[in-house]
């Protein structure tokens, strides 16, 4: 298996998420409410597994082996486009967490913000996937010798162990800060 095997498996789940998303925004449009716990999963998933787990994993190994690199301008663009986008990612999911705490406390004046922080998550999602499935990742596995590419994916594998911890040890100390 390549390493980028299971980013390209976890884009699937990203999708499939996106999926349930897009399936249900008509009706949240049409009813003019929304479940806040909904957008709580949404955002949860976000944050913890395309962001801290999914771009953890490209950032924090990918794009760092890579850096390292002598890398086509064109690759060192797109890669640095990533990272762009992998902000703009954090930022409508951070609009997205603070229009459903609005939401709880004043209903309808935050539905429309969160309409829109889904909309463009439905956007912006698929096209970031493409970009890194079918352009950067096949350039990017270019600048790694096989060895390179099994020690890479035995990072990913490592950084996956640690993340429910993270994520648990995160869980408990907000219920100690409260």
């Amino acid at each position: 298996m390549q390493a980028r095997a299971p980013l390209m498996i976890e884009h699937r789940l990203i999708e499939r998420m996106i999926a349930v998303i897009k399936q249900n925004l008509p009706q949240i449009e049409k009813e003019e409410k929304i479940d806040p716990i909904f957008i709580d999963t949404i955002t949860d998933f976000i944050r913890t597994y395309a962001d801290r787990t999914h771009h953890g994993k490209e950032e924090n190994i990918l794009f760092r082996d890579l850096k390292k690199r002598s890398l086509a301008e064109e690759d060192r663009l797109l890669m640095n486009d990533l990272i762009e986008e992998h902000l703009l990612g954090r930022k409508i999911t951070k609009a997205l967490t603070d229009a459903n705490k609005r939401y709880r406390n004043s209903g309808k004046p935050a539905l429309k913000e969160i309409i829109s922080n889904l909309s463009l998550l439905i956007t912006f999602y698929p096209k970031h996937i493409e970009k890194e499935d079918k352009i950067f990742f096949p350039a990017a596995r270019r600048y790694f010798s096989e060895e390179e590419d099994q020690a890479m994916l035995n990072e990913f594998w490592e950084f996956d162990r640690k993340m429910i911890h993270e994520k648990y040890i995160a869980v408990v100390k907000a219920f100690e800060d409260q």
